[in-house]
């Protein structure tokens, strides 16, 4: 069944000049740009309570009514896969994802992902573009991910996003002994070489990481990473470039590295490991409806405990 929801916004002001296709295609980038000319073609888009050609172009202050018209996705089908769900009202959840759950289904994961789960746990999510998500965590990243109920609630928590305002803390161990903490705002893009992996590069995206020491270990470092921006692999690929990469990352971690004068059960531990050590451990945002800030905060995994046990040992 069509799900039909009508979305308010005010053209912001840096947006004087656009063409009113481009300028929606910035207030809700949940959508593609030909959903949004196909919508204002056929009068779901009213400027000031009056329709207007996909050319027209706004001034900035113009209010914005959009009705939308989302065909659920047949190709992504519920399935009853354990979810841990920490907060859910009508607008919003919170979730608790494990390491080795893809989020979304892609090329060899068809199934089997955070969103089949989530489309048997709340069926009307077949609605919103990515059954709710509005941003992800790799596959082999544990920890909090949000999720829009409503297209409402979509749109304000991907302006949240945009506007850098929701916190997201992470815990990574990476390799070495890193000296102090520090802000890493260096632009990613896609790897030159390899499609697959993501590196440092001056015609990237902006990218801002910030992080602190929470604890030394035997060769290693345990730090508080909080992100500014949401660029895919982005700590893996900061703390690689700066010679740090996390323990176990298989695509930036390089050959395995033992410390010196490391024990035996140490060694097996890190050989044992194979993701990479990061956990969404906090998350804080504005909730979409009410405006209260919510916060959330969730235990590393068993696995990750397991290893910190091993290096607090070895240290």
């Amino acid at each position: 069944m069509t799900s039909i929801q009508t979305l308010t916004a005010e053209i912001p002001a840096a947006a004087a000049g656009m063409r009113l296709d481009q300028a929606l295609a910035e207030l809700f980038p949940e959508f593609s740009r030909s959903k949004l000319q196909s919508w204002i073609k056929d009068g779901h888009a009213r400027i000031d309570g009056g329709v207007v050609p996909p050319k027209h172009k706004v001034f900035g202050g113009e209010q914005v009514e959009l009705r939308t018209e989302i065909e659920p996705d047949h190709g992504c089908e519920g399935q009853d896969i354990p979810l841990e769900v920490l907060h859910e009202d009508d607008d919003l959840l919170v979730v608790n994802k494990p390491a080795g759950l893809v989020v979304h289904p892609a090329a060899g994961h068809r199934d089997g992902t955070l969103q089949n789960a989530l489309l048997h746990h709340a069926p009307e999510l077949a609605g919103l573009p990515r059954a709710g998500l509005v941003h992800r965590i790799d596959k082999d990243t544990s920890g909090l991910l949000m999720v829009a109920k409503t297209l409402q609630a979509h749109k304000s928590l991907v302006d949240q996003l945009q506007a850098r305002s929701i916190h997201r803390e992470y815990l990574a161990l990476v390799q070495g002994y890193v000296t102090a903490g520090a802000t890493l705002d260096l632009p990613i893009g896609r790897h030159p070489a390899d499609r697959k992996r993501f590196a440092v590069r001056d015609v990237g995206k902006p990218s801002v990481t910030h992080y602190r020491i929470a604890e030394r270990l035997a060769g290693h470092t345990l730090l508080r990473v909080k992100l500014e921006t949401g660029r895919t692999h982005q700590i893996r690929v900061h703390m690689a470039h700066i010679h740090h990469p996390l323990a176990g990352d298989p695509v930036y971690g390089g050959r395995l590295k033992l410390p010196a004068g490391g024990n035996p059960e140490l060694a097996e531990a890190l050989r044992r490991f194979r993701r990479q050590a990061l956990h969404a451990e906090r998350l804080g945002l504005e909730h979409p409806r009410s405006g209260e800030w919510l916060e959330w905060q969730v235990e590393m995994p068993r696995d990750l405990l397991d290893l910190l046990d091993v290096l607090r040992r070895a240290s």
